[in-house]
């Protein structure tokens, strides 16, 4: 009888450390899911902004501030976040006054991409540090996942009195 403790002791060990592996492993998917979510919200706030430019610009007849926000609506991969910098380059020198319906909808739409953009932010920080941890790297718990990416754009929130970023 004296033997069966160490192979209890053995079997509860065993089991700790499957719980724990289970537990970094689901956490590290959860981590990735929520990146891809969040990178789904942020182009959809991406593509909002820029159509709301574009209707913007149309009203005003803003050419380069209408050519940047389609640019920004056409742009895929590496060119997007050129495409974003410049468009918020645009607003920022254009005017906005929250009392008309197109530059509200444009604001509006900034501030919650600029919401949108931390919540990746921190999303993608927070999955390449538990990518980075030594049990996930020995285990390779990441390998089904692609390697989230920092979007870096400057920051969309705009100053409703005269057009410049407000930091």
């Amino acid at each position: 009888m004296p033997g069966m403790w160490w192979v209890v002791g053995v079997v509860v060990a065993v089991v700790l450390v499957t719980t724990y592996l289970t537990w970094t492993a689901a956490r590290v998917d959860r981590l990735h899911s929520r990146v891809e979510s969040a990178a789904r919200a942020l182009d959809a706030h991406l593509l909002r902004r820029a159509a709301a430019a574009a209707v913007l610009a149309e009203e005003r007849y803003a050419v380069e501030l209408y050519a940047a926000s389609r640019i920004a609506l056409d742009a895929e991969g590496d060119e997007r976040e050129a495409a974003e910098n410049d468009l918020t380059r645009q607003l920022r020198i254009t005017p906005l006054d929250p009392d008309d319906q197109a530059a509200g909808a444009v604001i509006g739409a900034s501030r919650r991409l600029g919401l949108a953009r931390q919540v990746h932010t921190d999303l993608v920080r927070d999955a390449l540090s538990a990518r980075r941890r030594p049990l996930v790297r020995l285990m390779r718990m990441s390998r089904k996942h692609e390697r989230p990416r920092y979007f870096d754009i400057d920051d969309p929130t705009l100053d409703t009195r005269t057009g410049l970023s407000v930091s």
